[in-house]
């Protein structure tokens, strides 16, 4: 663990998460998550979860509860349906920023059910979508719910695009917003071989979703890998020749 204030880059690579996998389920945890618990590695700042999920057709989590977590939903491939306890549904697809809040209690359920909805057969494939938790900045608010289509911002090459948000610098972005004034999260989708800056904050949390990327330091990063940086400025990072999809948490 380094000292406040120095800099510093640690690398999870994509086969030491934590593994969930069932007859319906693979699911691969950058945090202690469920019936995996290490006590060195339960969150990383205001970052509580970080799960990496592909469900398979037909199946997907029943309805159970949530309580003061800001949740947001990135589907990668296919799509998934939430719906909850306050009347709240929705199918999430690719580009689709979702994000509930849990507050002082809700109950929901995510299912890969898209295509009982729309009864086309081509959608009876696994959906693919990362989740990740953030700590609100007051419990027990009121539950909420929103979803917002940002793939104009997400273009190839176009830079990180603010998917969800509750920092001041991204008030004016188009973006959700979340209950947590020291977080947001940037998504971009990189071109091969280009160079992308990273906001600079006290923690950083990069996951690269798809493709690779280089770090300014040599490191490269594969699909499923992630870096947690303290301290460590706004550096850069290069993707690979096939290009890269990358999640950013910026938190203060």
């Amino acid at each position: 663990m380094s000292k406040p204030g120095t800099p510093s880059i640690v690398v999870q690579r994509s086969q030491s998460r934590f593994n969930t996998n069932v007859s319906w389920l693979d699911s691969r945890h950058c945090f202690s998550f469920g019936q995996h618990y290490d006590q060195t590695n339960t969150h990383f700042g205001l970052l509580m979860v970080s799960n990496d999920d592909i469900v398979s057709a037909g199946a997907g989590f029943d309805t159970h509860p949530h309580r003061d977590m800001e949740i947001v939903t990135w589907v990668m491939s296919g799509s998934l349906v939430h719906q909850d306890s306050q009347g709240n549904s929705g199918v999430i697809y690719p580009g689709l920023a979702q994000r509930m809040s849990a507050g002082r209690g809700i109950l929901h359920s995510e299912k890969n059910d898209s295509w009982r909805l729309t009864g086309v057969a081509e959608h009876a494939d696994p959906v693919h979508f990362i989740q990740m938790w953030v700590l609100p900045d007051t419990p027990g608010i009121e539950p909420g719910y929103q979803q917002l289509d940002i793939n104009d911002q997400l273009k190839d090459g176009s830079g990180l695009a603010v998917v969800a948000s509750g920092l001041a610098e991204h008030t004016n972005t188009t973006a959700i917003r979340i209950a947590q004034s020291k977080a947001g999260l940037l998504a971009g989708h990189l071109a091969p071989r280009e160079r992308q800056n990273l906001p600079s904050a006290p923690r950083l949390h990069l996951f690269v979703a798809a493709g690779d990327v280089w770090l300014e330091s040599g490191e490269q990063l594969a699909t499923g890998d992630s870096a947690r940086m303290s301290e460590a400025g706004g550096i850069a990072v290069t993707a690979g020749a096939a290009g890269a999809q990358i999640l950013v948490w910026q938190m203060h």
